[in-house]
């Protein structure tokens, strides 16, 4: 049997969409996380799970999970984040709770009460930019039922950079123009459901705000490809769209 450290330092070499496609690296790279407990103006606890790099202080990335809650794959991310230099949180908007079928995660993402995400998004927004080992930079990003709560999160407190993938972005100019950083977004060409029409009606919407483009990437697959749990998973697409992730928030956030 392997120890954890023999596990996560065989994995350093591995490019991200191998570590997600791998449960057992993923979990290894989950269990280094610190679990963090804040509170919400009721008193509610809200808890994130972070991951610190090497050298801080450091950028700050804000991670928000798909339906399934925060889960191994997303804590995975997270640690990529943190060895590339980033103080990554990710954000548990579930209650500690994570689907394991679709009916659990469809359960879960039902029971979100949207003035209660949007707190607890802007007190992460706020500790996360208030700690001793982050600088004044911050971004989010998220997937899927996290992708459209990542562009609710720079909606409702100012970041210095936004990524989508495949979440939901209809939203009109009036609530746009809150935006303060730039914004990128992953989408599947052949996804039913955040489709060209959506994402054609925000990139027009962003023009009637003022806001510069968003760079806007598509890919010739289906919803969630960047989940290896999916069965429309695509290895290739994950790496580059993490690649140009990356290039994205090294060039606002730490450039």
């Amino acid at each position: 049997m392997f120890a954890r450290r023999d596990i996560v330092k065989g994995a350093a070499a591995l490019p991200l969409a191998a570590i997600l496609a791998d449960p057992l690296l993923a979990q290894a790279a989950a269990a280094g996380m610190q679990d963090v407990t804040l509170e919400l103006k009721s008193g509610k606890p809200i808890k994130a799970s972070i991951a610190f790099p090497d050298v801080t202080p450091a950028p700050a990335i804000l991670l928000i999970h798909e339906w399934w809650g925060l889960n191994d794959q997303i804590k995975a991310v997270a640690a990529e984040y943190a060895k590339a230099g980033y103080v990554a949180v990710a954000v548990d908007l579930y209650d500690q709770k994570v689907g394991a079928t679709a009916d659990e995660a469809r359960s879960l993402m039902g029971k979100v009460k949207g003035e209660e995400a949007t707190e607890t998004l802007k007190i992460w927004t706020a500790w996360t930019r208030s700690h001793d080992k982050t600088t004044d930079k911050i971004g989010t990003i998220g997937w899927c039922f996290g992708g459209g709560w990542s562009l609710n999160a720079s909606l409702a407190s100012p970041v210095d950079a936004t990524i989508i993938y495949y979440g939901n972005v209809a939203k009109q100019a009036d609530q746009l123009s809150a935006l303060v950083g730039p914004v990128m977004g992953h989408f599947a060409e052949k996804d039913q459901w955040i489709n060209k029409a959506m994402v054609d009606g925000f990139v027009e919407q962003m023009k009637v705000a003022g806001e510069p483009d968003p760079e806007v990437f598509w890919y010739d697959a289906d919803h969630a490809f960047a989940n290896p749990s999916s069965g429309g998973y695509d290895k290739a697409d994950t790496q580059l769209a993490w690649t140009r992730s990356m290039a994205f928030f090294d060039k606002h956030l730490k450039g």
